[in-house]
This record gives structure tokens, sequence and C-alpha cells, in this order.
């Protein structure tokens, strides 16, 4: 029997539920997948948890079939799609993967090849898994949706990242600090978030449980170029629009229907959605530019020039620690990334 026949261990849900309930996410057993044409299987190493595995697990109800959860991991490929072409058997990868598709939380799993890179060769398998979406986020954020220019240093201004000791925010003020001429301002609260997010490369902190304007006033004078607001945007947009400079720009993740944007026309301030699951969702002629993105990643880290964001691995990957790790991102008090390894094999 070959890699990619038989079964396999993974952690899924049947139906949404509070994590006090046993049921929310249990260990079950499931059928290899098989890869299609331009897909890899790959052996999964190490996974990290994201705020979108809670908010599918409360909010997308699969009517009793088990859905696979895990939108960040680490791997080895163990077989290829008869038109794949990026990669080989035995490749140690890192990859977000698609939302549309199972997760990762499995011991196989299956991922277009174009949205995969080799993983950073300095970092565990543990170390790379809590990388891929955050990266993703960030990069496309920064480079695609604000428009900034990679290693510039002609465009100077300021930048406004909130919870930047968040899995997101501490890859912007890593990439921004790294890749830009910026200054990078971070929004935290607590004396280990803002030593965090320091570490990161924040250039300042200010504490988001206080008005916002008058701290950024102390640091940018003349006011934002950027905000790249990866939490509260709703209550934080009118102030946003005090900070920010005539024709500044707004990138936003975080999830809302409804949105007070009135407030930044008179400044003609542009808005924009950043989701990093856009191109895998509508199979963009571009899919591709994942690869890339997370290769390039990967070669600055192994450069020095970018960290892992992972701070606490909970052990095997199994229902009880995955339900540990829904909620801890659920209470929102997350510093970093957090990960789990290996199936317990």
């Amino acid at each position: 029997m070959g890699e990619n026949a038989g079964r396999m261990r993974a952690v899924a849900y049947r139906k949404s539920l509070p994590l006090d309930d046993g049921e929310s996410l249990v260990d079950v057993e499931l059928p290899v997948p098989e890869p299609g044409p331009t897909d890899l299987l790959v052996r999964v190493e190490a996974v990290a948890v994201n705020p979108v595995d809670y908010q599918t697990r409360k909010n997308t109800d699969p009517g009793g079939e088990p859905k696979v959860l895990g939108w960040d991991a680490a791997g080895t490929v163990v077989a290829t799609g008869d038109r794949a072409e990026l990669f080989r058997t035995g490749d140690e990868v890192y990859y977000a993967g698609a939302l549309d598709r199972p997760g990762c939380d499995s011991q196989y799993h299956v991922v277009d090849e174009r949205l995969v890179a080799r993983k950073p060769a300095t970092l565990t398998f543990t170390e790379a898994a809590a990388l891929p979406l955050t990266s993703l986020t960030a990069w496309e954020g920064l480079f695609e949706r604000l428009g900034l220019r990679r290693a510039s240093l002609e465009r100077a201004g300021a930048l406004l990242v909130t919870a930047a000791a968040g899995g997101v925010g501490s890859m912007v003020v890593q990439l921004a600090g790294a890749l830009t001429a910026l200054t990078v301002i971070g929004t935290a609260s607590r004396p280990e978030t803002v030593e965090f997010a320091r570490r990161m490369g924040a250039h300042h902190l200010v504490d988001h449980h206080e008005p916002l304007p008058p701290q950024v006033a102390g640091i940018a004078p003349d006011g934002l170029d950027y905000v790249f607001s990866t939490a509260g945007t709703d209550r934080n947009l009118p102030a946003y629009a005090e900070m920010l400079r005539p024709f500044g720009d707004i990138v936003v993740i975080d999830d809302h229907d409804t949105l007070p944007v009135g407030v930044l026309q008179s400044k003609a301030i542009s808005f924009h959605w950043e989701l990093m699951f856009t191109r895998s969702l509508y199979g963009t002629p571009d899919r591709i530019a994942q690869h890339r993105i997370l290769t390039q990643v990967a070669r600055l880290v192994d450069r020095g020039v970018l960290t892992t964001t992972a701070t606490r691995d909970l052990g095997r990957i199994d229902a009880a620690h995955l339900r540990e790790a829904h909620r801890i991102m659920e209470s929102g008090t997350a510093v970093g990334k957090v990960t789990l390894t290996g199936f317990g094999d």
C-alpha cells in the first residue's frame, strides 16, 4: 500500500458547538486523499491555528459530515499530481492552502502546488507552520493592496499596524520594517505584547485601549500615510480618518458586513480589503503568486531578515490540543502563533 492509499488520522467537527462540548472537535479516521492533476499530497508534520479556524467552526455547520479545519501547515511531499511540476517527492514545504477544500488538521493533505513553497531551510516544521497564512496576508496587504514598493528607501512616511503582536500584525511589522523606509507604529497594550511587537520590528508602540490620535500625533505629527487594520476596524475607523493624511490608504482584514466608510470621503482616503484566500477561492490566473510570495519569505527567513512568529506549541495534533488552541485564539490574547506538532507516531 502506497502513501496515498488507506486511512489517516484527522481532527474534524460535525456540528457547530461551543468548545466546552467534547464533540466540538473530535479525532476521526478518514481516507487518505488522492492528489488532483496540479496537487501535492503532503504528509503533515506541523500546523498552526488562526482565527479563521474557530470562525469557520462557529459559523459553518457541516450537517453531520466530518469537516477538517486548518489553514497553516508544514510537511513533506509524498506524491504529486500528473501535471504538478514545481515539487518532487521528499521536498519539505509550507503553505496555507484553500478555504474551499478540506483543511490540514490531518496526517495527509492535498493542496494545489501553486499555493505552496519550500519551507525555510533554517526553520523546523513547527517554526515554519506558523508563517504561511499571516505572511501571505501581510505581503499581499502591504505590497499589493497598499502598493508599497519592496526594498525601497525612497518612500518615507508612517504606517499604523493594529494588534502588532498578533499573527498577522507581527508579520506586517517585520515586512514593513525590513523592506520599506516607513516608520512602523504598532498597537499593543500588555507588557508581553509590547515586547513581542518591538522584537518583531515595530519602531514605536501605542496602547489601543487609549485614544489613538493623540498618541500617534506624538510620533507622526504630520499624520499617517497608511493603516493596516487587523482588528477593531468598525470602532477605529473615525480615528483612522482623523490620523491619516489626505489621500492616505487603509487595508483591512477583519470581518464586517458594513462599515462607516463615509468618514474617509473628505480626505479621499482609499479603502482596501485583503483576503489571502481570494486567489484560491476564485481560481485567479495569478494564484501562483502565493508560491512566489512564500518562496520570497523563506529566502528572507534563511537570510535572517524575517523570523518565525511561533510562540507556543501545544504538542501533538489531536482534538484535545486543537480545542485548547481554539480556546486561546477565541480569547483574543494570543501572542504570535500557536502551533501543534505531529500525530504522535
